[in-house]
């Protein structure tokens, strides 16, 4: 198989392709050629079985502590290590391609692929393994442009996701249109102006902000307060019962992408934490085409960042504490 075909295999083609000789038979093949998910199979269960597949020079390339502190980074667009996924045997590509596949919804886990695969190629990607995994804790992150992604088995204790997160989308050149056409995560952004054009104007003045957002600096981006104190916005605190509620789907949607235990995860810490303290602030400043259609937005709470930059295409920083 050369480098241009792996990249560019869809997930049932490529699975299709190495299932008869995947060590971990990632999938199955039905008596028609089409490949099946194995169900039973967890990512992180991939994660232990990828592990063991390293040879001594691959471990070295991509294993390091669990305390290691690039263990926590986040970005948005960045390699872990110099290693490309392309480097790596065809089974192993397809095991790191089912993790990730894994750590996403059945709804979503294929828009989402093909949304990294068409940003930057999924190949191009790199990932890195802290600690041990099936002796110990652990942690695998897989990164590159538009994507940093954890799988920690609940490793990292008191955070959703196993740390802070990055997912982006640049669907029609690196300028989108208004509309977003085709972009895997303007849903997100479509279902938090429904909220905020049923608020009044009174709670409208609050939310929407004449001033720029908080931009992006690496983790410095999802650093949390920890307090309300200073925090922007309309406070969840103010929303009428129906405006809860459908303050309740923008956070439905963005937890929508990712697999139902780690969606679980978040909002556990969101309600132990307060959902009445989450501030939901608008960014009139960085309005695309001056349409009242708010590109940039965000939810804050002490233990809370969820930062949606649609300008000039999708980047959203992700971040939930205990």
């Amino acid at each position: 198989m050369t480098e241009e075909a792996a990249n560019h295999l869809s997930r049932r083609q490529f699975v299709a392709k190495t299932a008869c000789t995947s060590a971990v038979a990632l999938a199955s093949t039905t008596l028609q050629g089409k490949p099946k998910t194995d169900k039973k199979t967890t990512a992180e269960t991939l994660v232990q079985t990828l592990y063991k597949s390293l040879d001594e020079k691959q471990r070295e390339a991509i294993c390091l502590p669990f305390d290691h502190p690039l263990r926590s980074k986040v970005n948005n667009n960045w390699h872990i290590n110099k290693t490309r996924l392309d480097q790596f045997t065809d089974d192993q590509q397809a095991m790191v391609r089912e993790i990730f596949l894994k750590l996403h919804s059945p709804e979503y886990a294929q828009k989402v692929f093909d949304q990294v695969d068409g940003d930057s190629g999924f190949g191009k990607g790199s990932f890195a393994l802290f600690g041990k995994p099936g002796s110990g804790k652990f942690e695998f992150v897989f990164t590159g442009r538009h994507c940093t992604r954890r799988c920690d088995g609940d490793s990292v204790e008191g955070a959703a996701f196993g740390g802070p997160i990055f997912y982006g989308h640049a669907a029609k050149g690196f300028y989108e249109a208004p509309d977003h056409p085709g972009n895997a995560y303007w849903f997100q952004a479509k279902r938090a102006n429904e909220l905020y054009q049923a608020l009044d104007g009174k709670q409208q003045k609050v939310a929407l902000l004449d001033k720029r957002s908080r931009g992006e600096r690496g983790n410095k981006t999802i650093e949390t307060k920890g307090t309300v104190e200073g925090l922007e916005g309309i406070p969840a605190s103010d929303f009428s019962g129906d405006q809860k509620d459908l303050f309740r789907k923008v956070l439905a949607d963005l937890m929508a992408p990712f697999r139902q235990q780690d969606a679980t995860e978040a909002m556990k810490l969101i309600e132990a934490n307060d959902i009445n303290k989450l501030h939901l602030s608008y960014y009139k400043k960085e309005d695309i085409a001056d349409d009242s259609v708010w590109d940039v937005w965000q939810v804050e709470g002490p233990k809370m960042v969820w930062y949606f930059r649609g300008k000039p295409h999708v980047h959203v920083w992700a971040n939930i504490e205990a």
